[in-house]
């Protein structure tokens, strides 16, 4: 399976420095497909997926973070009053997903995943000439990477789901969202991975390799992969229109939706 880990990683990485966010929308997925075929017992695989997906996103956002760092994309202002409620945040999502069953969590993902796509379909993208910064005070920022963070914990993701539709609302041009969205990935992927390890140590039938929730052997092959190129999906990120992009980042959270709420049907036998 370090083959499959690899190749998810390759795609992940890709896909988080395209679009500023972690992979998880790629990782978790197959993650869960992945262990299913091995054959793990199924209680808490949806739980493992998430746990080593916000691992692998620490390593991606460094390297997808510096690509679009070195184009000064980076909107660092924004990241400093975020990253605390970020960080606090993703350690309560961690907390209340270990409430949750594999289901519950399924049919969170993809109800949210159709949201963003409804969303960054049915706004306009802002024109790089006329796009004007209003974000809220500092509080309310703080507040917002509190709400991001606990639903990027859920969801597995780095948050970019919601930090690029949130930036964009506020003015911020679709490529700095894209790119403030990566750095904003990183207190998110530290905090949710420490709170999934930490709080799934306790826990049985976890599948061999596994320290609480997060799958060390995954955990290594995909961030291995996805570090080389996250900076090539950066780096594309910058040539590509942005209606074009919010358009793809669409189709995209779409069709993961879809995955996320077949798997959830399939659980609850609807």
């Amino acid at each position: 399976m370090v083959v499959v880990y690899l190749l998810v990683g390759t795609v992940a990485g890709f896909i988080a420095g395209l679009f500023g966010v972690g992979g998880g929308m790629i990782i978790v997925p197959a993650l869960l497909l992945t262990f299913s075929l091995q054959g793990y017992e199924p209680a808490y695989l949806t739980h493992v997926a998430i746990g080593t997906s916000l691992a692998t996103i620490i390593v991606t956002s460094i390297s997808s973070v510096r690509a679009h760092h070195a184009k000064g994309m980076v909107r660092w202002d924004i990241f400093r009053e975020m990253w605390p409620g970020l960080f606090i945040g993703a350690l309560v999502g961690a907390a209340i997903a270990r409430q949750l069953s594999s289901g519950a969590l399924q049919l969170i993902i993809a109800l949210f995943a159709w949201f963003v796509a409804y969303k960054m379909w049915v706004q306009p993208a802002k024109d790089e000439a006329d796009s004007t910064d209003h974000l809220p005070n500092s509080v309310l920022q703080k507040s917002a990477g509190g709400v991001i963070g606990v639903a990027s914990a859920l969801f597995g993701i780095g948050g970019g789901s919601l930090t690029v539709p949130y930036l964009h609302h506020f003015g911020v041009r679709i490529q700095q969202a894209v790119a403030t969205s990566s750095a904003c990935g990183l207190p998110i992927a530290l905090a949710g991975a420490l709170g999934f390890a930490g709080f799934g140590v306790s826990s049985s039938q976890l599948p061999p390799g596994a320290v609480g929730f997060v799958h060390i052997p995954a955990f290594i092959g995909i961030s291995l992969a996805s570090a080389f190129t996250a900076p090539l999906g950066a780096k594309l990120a910058h040539y590509l229109p942005a209606q074009r992009l919010k358009q793809t980042f669409g189709v995209f959270s779409l069709i993961v939706g879809c995955i996320f709420m077949a798997k959830a049907a399939a659980h609850f036998q609807i």
